[in-house]
């Protein structure tokens, strides 16, 4: 069942962010800021409009980028950021939204090798930006992220103005972000084969098609994505490595084996909690495996929003007893850190060959940071 809409979920749905002052000439909120990623290339992201039977929705592409003097693009457009803040109860014009690290349609970075591929699936009532800290890092290491937003279980926008909120009329399953996702994907083999699928026909960045290493694909989502993510790896043989951020592994039909390598990073809904997680760990995850757990991490943890509710704090004068309500007692600039160094070193390990001693058990540089195998 669709979980009832509330102004935590909404809050939780928004970015990553700090708060700047902003010229009162040219805004009348701060802007918001979001980490920068550490990886050694520049970034470039462009949005994809993919129609198909029975489905139209919105997708991002992130990739290690070229010099560029294109605009950097925003974490969402004004309309379904400003939706999301009024939705939330903080007003449209509280803040303006962050700003991302990429460069938008900037030519991809020339490379020997072509790239491996990420496929992003987002939470309930959330949006494909909700990872931008794990994205941006990626895409900074030499990644391609394919970011998908199942129409009407978050906040979006077309190109020709339609703005797409949550619906409280459908019921969205795993297995339907599951389906956008492989729908996508293969829209993604048509812009390796040299094929452009956007709707509008828009220009691609020059040189993706030829960046794109279809071989190495593996997907992460974070809640409802997370087991999306399982559900997706059940039928599609073209994902080698899944990363699961805190999801409850509750599907009908439910999660069936996988045999090939799977990370969970829990917090809420870890196997102690939630059964279906413990009965996958147990019995379904038949490949390499990984439990990752953060002391102290809630729900929203291993996403953009341990680093903005804090920042959201200052402007709404929270009390410390109301923001730990919020975040727990993991504090954001560590929770930052470990969204950036264990999804990447997850996919370089199982995507490029690389060995990765992060995720072999504790590690003296991560001490709140317990890793099961």
């Amino acid at each position: 069942m669709k979980p009832t809409l509330s102004r935590r979920g909404l809050l939780v749905a928004a970015a990553t962010l700090a708060v700047l002052p902003v010229d009162a000439a040219t805004a009348t909120a701060p802007r918001l800021v979001l980490p920068r990623p550490t990886g050694p290339h520049r970034i470039g992201t462009v949005s994809l409009h993919l129609v198909g039977p029975g489905r139209e929705l919105m997708a991002g592409v992130w990739y290690p980028a070229g010099a560029s003097v294109n605009p950097r693009v925003p974490w969402l457009p004004a309309a379904p950021w400003r939706a999301l803040l009024d939705s939330a109860d903080f007003g449209a014009d509280t803040a303006t939204a962050p700003l991302t690290a990429a460069r938008l349609a900037a030519p991809v970075l020339r490379t020997r090798e072509r790239l491996p591929v990420i496929m992003y699936s987002h939470g309930n009532d959330s949006t494909r930006a909700e990872a931008t800290i794990i994205v941006q890092e990626l895409a900074s290491h030499g990644f391609v992220v394919v970011t998908v937003d199942t129409t009407y279980d978050g906040y979006g926008e077309f190109p020709d103005g339609r703005l797409t909120v949550p619906s409280e009329e459908i019921g969205y399953t795993p297995w339907d972000h599951s389906d956008d996702v492989r729908f996508v994907l293969d829209r993604i083999e048509d812009i390796a084969a040299g094929r452009n699928p956007d709707a509008g026909h828009r220009p691609l960045p020059a040189g993706l098609g030829a960046a794109l290493d279809l071989r190495r694909v593996g997907m992460a989502g974070w809640s409802k994505g997370a087991t999306a993510t399982a559900v997706t790896m059940n039928v599609d043989r073209r994902v080698r490595a899944g990363l699961a951020l805190d999801g409850p592994m509750q599907a009908q039909p439910p999660v069936d084996v996988i045999d090939r390598p799977f990370m969970l990073m829990t917090a809420e809904n870890t196997r102690d909690a939630e059964p279906s997680v413990a009965e996958v760990w147990n019995h379904y995850l038949r490949g390499w495996k990984c439990d990752v757990r953060a002391e102290g991490a809630v729900h929203s943890s291993y996403i953009d929003h341990q680093w903005l509710i804090p920042q959201l704090a200052r402007i709404l004068h929270m009390s410390d007893e109301e923001l730990a309500g919020w975040i727990g007692t993991l504090a954001p600039d560590r929770a930052v850190r470990i969204q950036q160094a264990y999804p990447l070193a997850f996919f370089d390990r199982h995507l490029c060959g690389r060995r990765q001693p992060l995720l072999d058990g504790p590690h003296k540089a991560f001490p709140e940071v317990r890793v099961d195998r």
